[in-house]
């Protein structure tokens, strides 16, 4: 099912059920899995692997090279998993190490004029918004929310579950649970996205108080890391502590007044 204005190389490798629409162009190296939708103008170059049932909307550029001035020629790729949704004029640019691809998992949502770094990592059910822009080396973990117009930094890392609202920019790593709020803040926890995820009662409230531990305490964060490792220990918290325990560059830091945060309320055994 290839629109006949189409360009699809002879060694390009084309799933059952696909359609290529009108004025794609698809090079040798890329393989296209089973049920995919291309939109018109959609190029899809570079060793690009993309998996089954992706809609990839009109304007796409899917594998160009890396916009990294040191990059000196290789056969880079990108892989992409199954069912997610590409929006119009996305751009995913390939990775400047043969042993590195830019990688995005399943079932995300890449809205329009989002832009995906070299050598990106994005996770499973994790939705950017219109003109976010992901630098190079970036590490985005699942669940994660990134809303419009957001900038992220090359080689930072964007938790399990956080949020990014709308504008925002950092330049340290976000921790997982956390919202984004202007330059390399955060303001609480995301508890919606938590409640959502079906994360109980009991444990986001081990989470607040781990959040207060490490960023509302006015103890050096080593000190406050190593106090709060010695008092949570649920899966979340520790998943929690050991992302800031990792963080090379800095965590994003707490700005937001006491009254201006978003808690809790609900009992602990929900």
């Amino acid at each position: 099912m290839i629109h006949p204005t189409a360009i699809v190389h002879s060694a390009a490798r084309i799933g059952e059920g696909t359609q290529v629409g009108p004025y794609c162009v698809v090079d040798g190296d890329v393989i296209l899995g089973d049920q995919c939708q291309l939109g018109p103008h959609v190029y899809l170059t570079g060793h690009t692997r993309i998996g089954s049932r992706n809609q990839i909307h009109a304007g796409c550029v899917i594998g160009d090279l890396p916009q990294d001035v040191r990059f000196a020629g290789g056969p880079t790729g990108v892989t992409i998993g199954d069912a997610n949704v590409i929006r119009e004029h996305v751009t995913i640019h390939r990775s400047n190490k043969v042993d590195e691809p830019t990688r995005i998992g399943s079932h995300n949502l890449l809205m329009a004029h989002c832009h995906v770094g070299h050598n990106t990592v994005v996770g499973n059910n994790v939705i950017i918004a219109n003109g976010a822009l992901l630098a190079g080396h970036v590490v985005v973990e699942d669940r994660v929310f990134i809303s419009g117009n957001c900038l992220v930094h090359q080689f930072v890392r964007v938790g399990t579950l956080a949020l990014m609202q709308g504008g925002s920019a950092i330049s340290k790593d976000l921790p997982p649970f956390t919202i984004a709020r202007g330059d390399n803040g955060i303001a609480g926890l995301n508890t919606v996205g938590l409640r959502r995820a079906g994360i109980t009662g009991a444990e986001r409230l081990e989470l607040r108080r781990a959040y207060h531990l490490l960023f509302r305490s006015g103890l050096k964060m080593s000190e406050a890391l190593s106090r709060a490792q010695n008092e949570f220990k649920s899966a979340r918290s520790k998943a929690l502590l050991d992302f800031v325990a990792s963080a090379r560059r800095g965590v994003c830091a707490d700005r937001s007044p006491s009254s201006d945060v978003e808690e809790d309320s609900e009992e602990t055994t929900a």
